[in-house]
Parts: C-alpha cells; structure tokens; sequence
C-alpha cells in the first residue's frame, strides 16, 4: 500500500490539540483502510506533518474528515526508503508525535532536516590522471571519512552520488560539525599524500519535508547542492537560514553575500564556515 506525507499548516496550533486529532485518526482510520504511523510537530511554524499509508490520498483526506474536519494543505506519496533516509525511524511517544532519539525529555521532533552534499573536486580528472584502481582509493577514503563524521554527528546518508555523498541531520548545527570534521580529516590526509591530494566542497540547506513541486525536501535538496557545486575546494557554504540556526554554538562563518543558483528566482545569503 502506498506511503503519504501531509503537511496542515496551522498557526498557533497546541501539542494537545495535535494529540486529540491523532487519537481521533486513530478511532475511524481501520474502515477506510488506512494507519496513521506517527506525526512531526512543528510548533514554532504551526505545521504538523503526517506519515500515513492508505489505498489512495482520497482516504487519507477521509480520515482526517471524518475524525476531526482538519484536511492537509498537501498530502505527497513518498517510498518508505526515501521517508526513512530523510526522516529518520523516528520515535513515537504516546501521543503519536515523532520524538528525538534520547532526548531526556521527550523532546518533539519538528520534522525540519538540514540536507548536506559532499563533492570531490576534480574527480574526472583525478581518474584521468592517476587511473581507475587508485582513483578508487581515493573516493573509498573520502567515503571512509564522511561516514565516519555522519556517525559520530547522528547524520543519515541519503545516497552516494558517484563522487560525493547527501546526507541529513536533525540539526544544522551536527551537520555544520559534520562538515568541519570531513574537511579537517582530508586535510590531513593531503598533508600525508601530497602525490594525490584530495579535496571537496560541500554545501548545506535546511527546509521542511514538503516544499515546492510536492517534493519531499525538493528545493532545500536543490539549494543544498547548488550551494555544493558553488563552493570552492576546501569550502563548506551554507544558507543564511543554517546560519540562523546555529546563532550562539561558537560557530564562526564569512559572509559571502547573495549567489543566485540555478533555478531559483531569487538570490540566496550564503556564508562560509570558518573551519580551519
């Protein structure tokens, strides 16, 4: 049966409230043929997100009608690989609401993802140049150390992009960390292999799980590896709104003002993070 994520966008909306919709999901869901698994709650925003598989989104939208009258702005069918990459299997408590995985208190987990892209610099012309079973070496140590950083910061690879890797994070703030830690590790590694030195660029965005074109995490996928590919070797770009986020964690950052990525209207503040 197919997979669902829906997005109500309710301004002032009260975990409570969110808590007593669930629970009314729950009492009518079983004669429509649909579960509701578990819901993200971003209080802040006022939007809640639910996971949900059902015949068709026309019965998942009956649930909801039937339960408590509040219909989803948007409802998108995802694959359970893609959900679980960006989402997380997260924790429910017992009210339904996904929760951060060991948090003391139960802290609701707001469904917000910060999307980080590695890319290595040159990697056709390092096969090129050194050949395909060295080249291979390489990219295995590059992929060595991001796994490694993701482990150590809680980030969840996406996929592997044939010369780099998309990850996400709960926190921009573990995926800034995560960064820094990849670019000091190969910077290390140059350091012993002046032969065939190995540098990337990585860019960072963070958004909410449904965004334009009824995609999960499109345009902050999108930004996130525009940011990429703009980065110089050795650099890690990040949004402005990843810098907002991380106001106060002794992260330091260069302003480099406004890019305008390719396929969006508008200019986007970037800023470098200061790793060295």
């Amino acid at each position: 049966m197919p997979l669902y994520m829906d997005i109500h966008e309710v301004p002032g909306v009260k975990p409570e409230d969110v808590a007593n919709a669930h629970r009314g999901d729950m009492q009518v869901q079983s004669s429509l043929g649909v579960v509701y698994h578990k819901y993200w709650l971003n209080e802040a925003a006022g939007k809640i997100y639910c996971l949900c598989t059902a015949p068709n989104i026309a019965a998942a939208e009956e649930v909801h009608r039937k339960a408590h009258g509040l219909i989803a702005d948007r409802i998108i069918e995802v694959t359970p690989e893609l959900a679980e990459a960006f989402m997380g299997n997260a924790e429910v408590n017992d009210d339904g609401a996904a929760v951060i995985s060991g948090s003391s208190a139960n802290e609701r987990d707001p469904g917000i993802r910060t999307i980080l892209f590695t890319d290595i610099v040159d990697s056709t012309a390092l096969t090129q140049r050194l050949g395909d079973e060295l080249a291979m070496e390489i990219i295995a140590e590059h992929d060595r150390v991001v796994r490694g950083a993701l482990a150590e910061q809680m980030g969840r690879e996406v996929k592997h992009t044939g010369d780099g890797i998309m990850a996400a994070f709960l926190s921009s703030v573990s995926a800034i960390r995560c960064g820094i830690q990849i670019q000091r590790e190969l910077e290390a590694y140059s350091e012993n292999h002046q032969a065939h030195r190995l540098h990337v660029r990585i860019g960072i965005a963070v958004g909410e799980p449904v965004e334009r074109n009824n995609d999960l995490f499109g345009s902050t996928v999108q930004l996130a590896a525009r940011l990429c590919a703009h980065a110089q070797a050795a650099q890690i770009l990040v949004s402005n709104a990843v810098t907002e986020l991380c106001l106060g964690k002794s992260l330091d950052f260069q302003d480099m003002g406004e890019i305008l990525p390719k396929g969006f209207e508008r200019p986007i503040h970037v800023h470098a993070v200061s790793w060295r």
